[in-house]
Protein backbone atom coordinates (compact mmCIF):
# COMPACT_ATOMS: atom_id res chain seq x y z
CA UNK A 1 0.00 0.00 0.00
CA UNK A 2 1.35 3.39 -1.01
CA UNK A 3 1.29 6.17 1.56
CA UNK A 4 0.62 9.67 0.28
CA UNK A 5 0.43 11.46 3.62
CA UNK A 6 2.83 14.42 3.72
CA UNK A 7 3.82 13.77 0.13
CA UNK A 8 3.81 16.47 -2.49
CA UNK A 9 4.22 16.46 -6.24
CA UNK A 10 5.86 19.21 -8.24
CA UNK A 11 5.93 19.28 -12.03
CA UNK A 12 8.35 21.42 -14.02
CA UNK A 13 8.71 22.38 -17.67
CA UNK A 14 12.35 22.02 -18.76
CA UNK A 15 14.51 22.18 -21.86
CA UNK A 16 16.36 18.91 -21.08
CA UNK A 17 16.38 16.74 -24.20
CA UNK A 18 19.24 14.27 -23.77
CA UNK A 19 18.34 11.07 -21.87
CA UNK A 20 21.88 10.79 -20.45
CA UNK A 21 21.68 14.33 -19.05
CA UNK A 22 18.22 13.61 -17.67
CA UNK A 23 19.59 10.54 -15.87
CA UNK A 24 22.48 12.59 -14.44
CA UNK A 25 20.07 15.29 -13.22
CA UNK A 26 17.78 12.67 -11.64
CA UNK A 27 20.74 11.42 -9.61
CA UNK A 28 21.71 14.92 -8.50
CA UNK A 29 18.15 15.82 -7.55
CA UNK A 30 17.70 12.63 -5.55
CA UNK A 31 20.87 13.44 -3.57
CA UNK A 32 19.47 16.84 -2.63
CA UNK A 33 15.82 15.88 -2.20
CA UNK A 34 15.91 12.73 -0.11
CA UNK A 35 13.11 10.17 -0.07
CA UNK A 36 11.86 11.42 -3.41
CA UNK A 37 10.83 9.98 -6.74
CA UNK A 38 12.29 11.95 -9.66
CA UNK A 39 11.73 11.37 -13.36
CA UNK A 40 11.69 13.11 -16.72
CA UNK A 41 9.19 12.66 -19.52
CA UNK A 42 11.30 13.69 -22.49
CA UNK A 43 8.57 12.60 -24.93
CA UNK A 44 6.29 15.35 -23.61
CA UNK A 45 6.54 18.66 -25.48
CA UNK A 46 7.38 20.38 -22.17
CA UNK A 47 10.19 17.89 -21.33
CA UNK A 48 8.48 17.41 -17.97
CA UNK A 49 10.38 16.85 -14.74
CA UNK A 50 8.17 15.30 -12.04
CA UNK A 51 9.23 15.06 -8.41
CA UNK A 52 7.25 13.39 -5.66
CA UNK A 53 8.40 13.49 -2.06
CA UNK A 54 7.78 14.79 1.44
CA UNK A 55 9.70 18.08 1.10
CA UNK A 56 10.41 19.62 -2.30
CA UNK A 57 12.11 23.00 -2.65
CA UNK A 58 11.18 24.40 -6.06
CA UNK A 59 13.99 26.96 -5.75
CA UNK A 60 16.52 24.17 -5.15
CA UNK A 61 15.27 22.21 -8.17
CA UNK A 62 15.40 25.26 -10.44
CA UNK A 63 18.84 26.16 -9.09
CA UNK A 64 20.28 22.70 -9.77
CA UNK A 65 19.01 22.69 -13.34
CA UNK A 66 20.20 26.28 -13.86
CA UNK A 67 23.67 25.36 -12.53
CA UNK A 68 23.85 22.71 -15.26
CA UNK A 69 22.73 25.06 -18.03
CA UNK A 70 19.06 24.10 -18.24
CA UNK A 71 15.88 26.09 -17.97
CA UNK A 72 13.19 24.97 -15.57
CA UNK A 73 9.87 26.47 -14.54
CA UNK A 74 7.09 25.24 -12.32
CA UNK A 75 3.98 24.06 -14.16
CA UNK A 76 0.73 25.01 -12.46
Amino acid sequence: METTINSMVEVFKTNVEDPAQAAKLVGLLQKHITNSSVNFDLEDCDKVLRIEGPDISTQLVMGILDDHGYKCQLLV
